[in-house]
């Protein structure tokens, strides 16, 4: 019973430094964006500035970024939407079938680092003259989202019971009957949970978009280092367009974090 007033105050101070190291960075981050260059380096302005919106208007107009927006929306969306489509089907079979040299190769393929594959990618996508095109970052970014829809999924398939298709086979179904109108409907907040996380992580991708992209398809973590010269950074313009690219992220996952919680979860135990 002593010990509890103390294990409060302890766990109290342990949230609020865990909160605050996350967080000063972001608010550090905003507040870049609301000053210029000058009010950035003076340390006497770090929390005593009159805020602009020059860097925004920078970000948004001069350097084009609605146009680096829509792309990474699309690359997103088209790599997390054939991920789905591919992954979910290749999980059931994983799941139910007992495929495990398929599974191995799955969780090799979310060990691997995607950046040891960048040069041989880099050469065979030069060779199909496919490089710079929205199609070769679309599938590099699927070798993200798919391992991890089909690794999502695969848990959650386990969860669910096989007497409702044993059930569904014996009513006259087959396995893609059963899988269509019975496992799938029941699926659908894993595959909410793993396609949420897989646009994320592809929103977010940085390395493949460098390598593989031109100044047409460039995605907006590319484009973010319009602002870094040779000679000289634009920090005002930079955390403007850093705050560009995380604040949607950011916003997404406030509104979506229960679904997210709720479909791991979920696909945690079986039964």
């Amino acid at each position: 019973m002593r010990a509890r007033p103390a294990y409060r105050i302890f766990r109290a101070t342990a949230l609020t430094v865990v909160v605050l190291v996350l967080v000063a960075p972001l608010v550090w981050m905003v507040a870049a964006s609301l000053k210029t260059n000058v009010d950035i380096y003076d340390p006497a302005k770090a929390l005593s500035f009159s805020p602009t919106l020059d860097n925004y208007d920078k970000v948004l107009q001069q350097a084009n970024y609605v146009e680096f927006i829509l792309n990474s929306l699309w690359v997103a969306f088209a790599a997390t939407v054939a991920s789905l489509i591919l992954g979910v089907p290749a999980a059931y079979s994983m799941s139910r079938f007992t495929m495990k040299k398929s599974a191995l190769v799955v969780l090799m393929a979310r060990i691997i680092p995607g950046v040891s594959l960048l040069v041989p990618w880099f050469y065979v996508f030069s060779n199909l003259r496919m490089v710079g095109g929205f199609g070769v970052l679309i599938i590099s970014h699927m070798f993200v989202s798919l391992p991890l829809v089909v690794y999502i999924m695969m848990g959650y398939f386990d969860s669910l019971p096989t007497e409702l298709e044993e059930a569904a086979l014996v009513d006259g179904l087959t396995h893609v009957g059963a899988f269509r109108r019975i496992t799938l409907p029941l699926s659908v907040p894993g595959i909410a949970t793993s396609g949420i996380l897989s646009f994320i992580f592809s929103w977010n991708n940085f390395m493949f978009a460098l390598v593989l992209s031109d100044a047409d398809t460039k995605t907006l973590p590319v484009a973010i280092f319009d602002f870094v010269g040779y000679a000289s950074i634009d920090w005002g313009g930079l955390m403007a367009a850093t705050t560009v690219v995380t604040l949607p992220i950011m916003v997404i996952a406030l509104f979506v974090q229960k679904y997210v919680v709720s479909g791991l979860t979920a696909g945690a135990t079986k039964g």
